[in-house]
C-alpha cells in the first residue's frame, strides 16, 4: 500500500493550496479515470459513427449491447473478484509473490470457461441476429469478464496508474478501430470495441507477468477452502447485483423501456439521468481515495503492527482512537465534498440539461439520482473500511441489503408511477449506508476486544 499513499502524502505535506489541489486532482484522476474513460470511449465511438454516417439505429444498438456486456460480466465475475483479490493479499502478506501469477491464470481459465459457456447459451437461444454479431458479443463478454479480474487484482495491488494508462491506450485503440471498421455498421463498431478490450487485457496481463514472475504456470489454490473466504464470493456478487438491480428492472418493464436488439431493451427515461448522475461522483471518489490511502491506511497499519509486536495497551488505545478519528474525518469529508457537488449540480441542473439538449422532464429524476449516487460513495467507503477490518459478515450483510432493497424499492416505485422513479435506488443506498454506519460504529467500539479475544 506504500506506492500511491506515499505520493499522496508527499503532495499533502507541502501545506500549500497547489499541493492540496494536485493531491485531490491526482486522486480523482486515478480513482475515476478508468471509469470515465470507459464511458467517454464508448460514447465517442458512437459519436464518431454518427458524424461519419449520420444518425443510425446501429449506434443505439451498439451502446445498448455494450451496456449489457458490462453489466452481465460484472455480475458474473462478482463471484471471483473479492475472493481472488483477498487470496492475493494474504499471499503477499506471507511474502509468497510467486503464487500470484499461477492463481491469476487459474482464475482467468475458470472465468473464460464459465463466461464463454453461459454467453454461448444465451446468444444461441435468445438472439436471432447474424453470426458475426453473436460471435463478437461472445468474444467481448469473455474478454470483459477476464478484464474485471485483472482490474480487481491491479487495484488491490495499488497499480492505479498502470490501470489508468492502459485504459487510455485501450479505449484509444477501441475508438480508432471502431472508426476504421464502422463502415460495416453494428458489427464494425463491436469489432472495434472488442479489439480495444483485448489489447487492454494483454497489457494488464503483461504488467502482472512482469511484476510477479513464477515458475508454475497454473494453480488453483484460490479455491482451497483453507486459504480463501467464500463469503467474499457472495459479497462481490451481491454488490454488483445491487448496483445494476434498478437498471434491469427498468429495462425489463415494458412501460419504462423499448426493445433495441434481440431480447435487449433500454430505458431512455431512466438511463440518461443515472448516467449523468454517476459522473458527479468524481469529487467524492477523489476524497475517498485520499483519506483511505493516507490518514486511515497509515493509522490502520500502525495499529495492527503494534498489535503483532506486543505494544502496550495504552499505546494501542491511542492508535485505535487515531484510526477511529481518521475514519470519522474521512466519512465527514466525503459527505461534505460530495454534498457540495450535489448542491452545485442541483442548482445547475436546468442549465446542464439545456446544454446537453435533454428535455426538462428529466430534471426531477436527475436530482434524485444525484443524491443516490452521492450516497453510494459513502457506502463504498464504509464497505472498504469493513474489508480493511476483516469484517466480512458485516460487508456481506450490507451488500445483501443493498441488492434486496434496491430490487424491492425500485419495483415499488414502478407500481407507484413516474413521479417516484429513482426514489427506489436512492432510498436503498441511503438505508444501507445508514445501517452500515451503525454497524461500523459498533465494530469500532468493540475493536480491541475482537482483536485480542476472538482470534483463533
Amino acid at each position: 500500500m506504500a506506492g500511491i499513499g506515499f505520493e499522496l502524502r508527499k503532495l499533502l505535506r507541502t501545506g500549500s493550496l497547489l499541493g492540496l489541489v494536485r493531491a485531490y486532482g491526482y486522486a480523482g484522476l486515478i480513482s475515476s479515470g478508468p471509469w470515465v474513460l470507459s464511458i467517454v470511449g464508448v460514447m465517442l465511438i458512437g459519436t464518431a459513427s454518427v458524424r461519419r454516417f449520420g444518425p443510425s439505429p446501429d449506434v443505439i444498438r451498439f451502446l445498448v449491447s455494450v451496456t449489457y456486456l458490462m453489466a452481465g460480466s460484472l455480475i458474473l465475475t462478482g463471484f471471483l473478484q473479492l475472493l481472488y483479490t483477498r487470496y492475493v493479499a494474504d499471499r503477499l502478506f506471507e511474502k509468497k509473490r510467486e503464487l500470484v501469477l499461477p492463481n491469476l491464470l487459474g482464475s482467468l481459465t475458470i472465468t473464460s470457461l464459465v463466461s464463454g459457456t453461459l454467453g454461448a447459451l444465451v446468444l444461441a437461444t435468445l438472439f436471432k441476429e447474424g453470426l458475426v454479431y453473436r460471435l463478437l458479443m461472445l468474444s467481448s463478454f469473455v474478454v470483459l469478464s477476464d478484464l474485471w479480474i485483472l482490474i480487481c487484482l491491479l487495484s488491490g495491488l495499488k497499480s492505479y496508474r498502470a490501470i489508468l494508462a492502459i485504459f487510455a491506450v485501450g479505449y484509444g485503440i477501441s475508438i480508432g478501430a471502431a472508426v476504421l471498421f464502422d463502415r460495416w455498421g453494428l458489427e464494425g463498431l463491436l469489432g472495434g470495441f472488442f479489439f480495444g478490450q483485448a489489447m487492454m487485457f494483454f497489457l494488464m496481463l503483461a504488467v502482472v507477468i512482469r511484476g510477479y514472475p513464477a515458475e508454475q504456470l497454473v494453480a488453483w489454490d484460490f479455491l482451497n477452502r483453507k486459504k480463501v473466504f467464500f463469503s467474499l464470493s457472495l459479497t462481490g456478487f451481491l454488490y454488483n447485483v445491487g448496483i445494476w438491480a434498478d437498471k434491469f428492472l427498468f429495462w425489463m418493464n415494458p412501460n419504462t423501456s423499448q426493445p433495441v436488439i434481440g431480447p435487449l431493451r433500454a430505458s431512455m427515461l431512466y438511463d440518461l439521468p443515472i448516467f449523468i448522475a454517476y459522473l458527479s461522483i468524481i469529487p467524492g471518489m477523489a476524497v475517498f481515495l485520499v483519506r483511505i490511502e493516507t490518514d486511515f491506511a497509515e493509522q490502520y497499519t500502525s495499529f495492527y503492527k503494534s498489535v503483532r509486536e506486543g505494544d502496550t495497551l495504552s499505546h494501542l488505545e491511542y492508535l485505535k482512537d487515531s484510526m477511529v478519528y481518521a475514519i470519522r474525518q474521512g466519512i465527514y469529508e466525503i459527505f461534505r465534498v460530495q454534498g457540495m457537488t450535489i448542491v452545485v449540480l442541483l442548482l445547475a441542473g436546468p442549465a446542464l440539461l439545456k446544454l446537453l439538449g435533454i428535455p426538462p422532464v428529466f430534471q426531477q429524476l436527475l436530482n434524485i439520482d444525484l443524491v443516490g449516487v452521492g450516497v453510494q460513495v459513502m457506502l463504498l467507503a464504509i464497505l472498504c473500511v469493513f474489508f480493511y477490518l476483516d469484517a466480512r459478515g458485516a460487508a456481506l450483510l450490507l451488500c445483501a441489503m443493498f441488492a434486496t432493497t434496491n430490487l424491492v424499492f425500485t419495483y415499488a416505485t414502478q407500481l407507484l408511477g413516474p413521479r417516484y422513479y429513482g426514489y427506489g435506488f436512492a432510498c436503498s443506498v441511503g438505508l444501507t449506508s445508514f445501517v452500515g454506519l451503525i454497524l461500523l460504529s459498533r465494530k469500532l467500539d468493540r475493536l480491541e476486544y475482537e482483536t485480542f479475544m476472538l482470534q483463533h
